[in-house]
C-alpha cells in the first residue's frame, strides 16, 4: 500500500494506524494488517483504490454498503469500526479475527460431525439473514469469507463488499454473475437476474454440504460441465448425513429460486433448531460522520487523512510476533504440498535460512522458467503470467519477512487470475525452491532437504 521508495522500507502510517503486511488483494482492494497507536488494537485494513471505484462509477453505490456495514452489530459478521480517506485511496478499518478460516479446519481435519458444522451453519445464517434484513446481500459467500475468532465463533467478512463492481438494475435484480463458480446459484449462472437473498442460501448450502462432507457437492474439472451440474443440482449426500440433514440441503439446493426453502423456513426447521441460540445483540450509538465526510462531495483537506512513511535502510519488513502469530495457520510446512480436496488457498508460506536477497534470486530464477514476469522492488516481488489463463492472466505477490535473526518468512498470494492455478504454479516453482525451504522434522531437528 501507498509507494514505497525504492531506498526505503519502513512502515507506513494512515491516521492513527500503523500498517502492517499484506493480509490479501483483489481486483478492487488490498487488505492490510494494522495496529491502532492510540489503543494498541490490532485491526485489519481494507484499501480501496479511489481511481477505480470513480471508472466503475460505484461511489453512491460503496456509500450505501458502507453506511448500512457501518450500523451492523451482529456478532457473526466482522465489525466496521471506520472510514477514511487520502486523496487517491480509501481506508475502511475492520475487526481483525485471528482463528483462520473456517475451512482450515476442514483441511486439517477432514470433514465436521454434524453437530458442529450445525453450530456453524446456524451462526452462517444468522449473520445472512440479519444482514438482509438491512438490504446488504452477500453475493460471494466462499470459504475464504468465513473467518473464525480466538473462541470459534464464526464471522462473516466481506459483507455488502464484496459485490462492489455490481450494479441493481431497474427491474430490482441483480445482475453480474460473480462469485466463485463452485458455490454460485444457477440462476446466477443464467444472468437473467437474481434475487440476492435467494442466492446467498443457495451458496450457504453448499457451505453446509463441505463442512459435512468435506467435499464439494459439485465439482468438475471443466466449467460447462460443472455449470450443467449446478443448473441440474446433480449431487448425492454421502450416506453418513442424517435423514433430516439431507431433506433440508436437498431444499436449500433447489435449482428453481420459486420453490427453493427461505431464510425464515430453514430458521423453523427442525434439524437447524438442534441446540440453536439465538445471537445476543449490542445495541450502540453509531454515526455515520466519517462516511459523511469523505463521501461530501465538498470533501475538504481537514477530512482527509495522509499516508506517512517511516523509511529504513532497505532491508525486509521484520514481523513483529503478534503479526507472526496472526499467520501461524499456515506455518504448518506440511500442507504446502498437498492438495486440500479442492479447497485451495490463495496464500501459501515458507521460512527459510538463506539471506534474503538469495530468496529473491531462487524465486527469480525459478518463475522465469514457467512463463512468468518477475518485478522486484526491495523485498517484494510480482510475478505476472504471460498466459492468459481461466480467469485472466495468473499474477502472485511474494513479500520477505524477518521473523528472527537469519530467519525469512516467505508469503506467496494470488493477487490476480485462478486459485487452482496458482496452486500448480505454487508446486512447480516450490520443485525450483527446494534448497532454500527451511523446515523441522517432528523432533525439531533441522531437514536439509525441502
Amino acid at each position: 500500500m501507498g509507494s514505497r521508495s525504492n531506498n526505503g522500507s519502513g512502515r507506513t502510517r494512515v491516521g492513527r494506524y500503523d500498517v502492517g503486511r499484506t493480509l490479501g488483494e483483489g481486483t478492487f482492494a488490498k487488505v492490510k494488517f494494522a495496529r491502532n497507536v492510540e489503543t494498541g488494537d490490532n485491526v485489519a485494513i481494507k484499501i480501496l483504490d479511489k481511481e477505480k471505484v470513480m471508472k466503475h462509477k460505484m461511489i453512491g453505490q460503496i456509500k450505501r454498503e458502507i453506511s448500512t456495514m457501518k450500523l451492523i452489530r451482529h456478532p457473526n459478521v466482522i465489525r466496521m469500526y471506520e472510514v477514511m480517506a487520502s486523496k487517491s485511496k480509501i481506508y475502511i478499518v475492520l475487526e481483525f479475527v485471528t482463528g483462520g478460516e473456517l475451512f482450515d479446519k476442514i483441511a486439517s481435519r477432514g470433514r465436521l460431525k454434524e453437530d458442529e458444522a450445525r453450530k456453524y451453519f446456524q451462526q452462517l445464517i444468522n449473520a445472512v439473514d440479519y444482514c438482509h434484513s438491512r438490504g446488504v446481500f452477500h453475493r460471494d459467500l466462499k470459504p475464504e469469507n468465513l473467518l473464525l475468532d480466538a473462541n470459534s465463533v464464526l464471522k462473516v467478512s466481506d459483507f455488502g463488499l464484496s459485490a462492489l463492481p455490481q450494479q441493481v438494475r431497474e427491474d430490482g435484480l441483480l445482475h453480474t454473475t460473480c462469485g466463485t463458480p463452485n458455490y454460485v446459484a444457477p440462476e446466477v449462472i443464467n444472468n437473467k437476474g437474481y434475487d440476492g437473498a435467494k442466492a446467498d442460501l443457495w451458496s450457504c448450502g453448499v457451505i453446509l454440504f463441505v463442512l459435512m462432507a468435506g467435499y464439494l457437492p459439485f465439482e468438475e474439472s471443466n466449467l460447462m460441465a460443472l455449470y450443467k451440474k449446478i443448473h441440474k443440482a446433480e449431487f448425492t449426500c454421502p450416506p453418513w448425513f442424517s435423514s433430516s440433514a439431507k431433506k433440508l440441503i436437498k431444499r436449500i439446493l433447489d435449482p428453481n429460486p420459486q420453490t427453493r426453502i427461505t431464510f425464515s423456513e430453514v430458521i423453523e426447521n427442525e434439524w437447524f433448531k438442534k441446540g440453536y441460540r439465538p445471537p445476543v445483540f449490542e445495541q450502540a450509538d453509531v454515526s455515520l460522520d466519517d462516511v459523511n465526510a469523505i463521501f461530501s462531495e465538498s470533501a475538504d483537506s481537514s477530512n482527509l487523512v495522509v499516508e506517512r512513511r517511516h523509511e529504513r535502510p532497505s532491508a525486509p519488513l521484520t514481523m513483529n510476533a503478534f503479526e507472526l502469530i496472526s499467520t501461524s495457520q499456515g506455518l504448518n510446512l506440511s500442507s504446502l504440498f498437498e492438495k486440500q480436496m479442492g479447497l485451495v488457498k490463495r496464500e501459501t508460506r515458507f521460512t527459510s535460512r538463506c539471506p534474503a536477497n538469495e530468496i529473491v534470486s531462487k524465486i527469480e530464477e525459478a518463475a522465469v522458467p514457467l512463463g512468468f514476469n518477475v518485478r522486484k522492488n526491495n523485498y517484494k516481488i510480482k510475478l505476472h503470467g504471460e498466459k492468459s489463463g481461466r480467469k485472466g492472466h495468473l499474477s502472485v505477490a511474494t513479500e520477505i519477512y524477518e521473523v528472527a535473526p537469519s530467519l525469512y518468512m516467505v508469503e506467496l498470494r494470488k493477487a490476480g487470475g485462478d486459485t487452482l492455478e496458482f496452486h500448480k504454479f505454487y508446486k512447480n516453482l516450490s520443485t525450483g525452491l527446494k534448497d532454500i525451504v527451511w523446515q523441522l522434522g517432528e523432533g525439531g531437528e533441522e531437514v536439509k532437504d525441502g
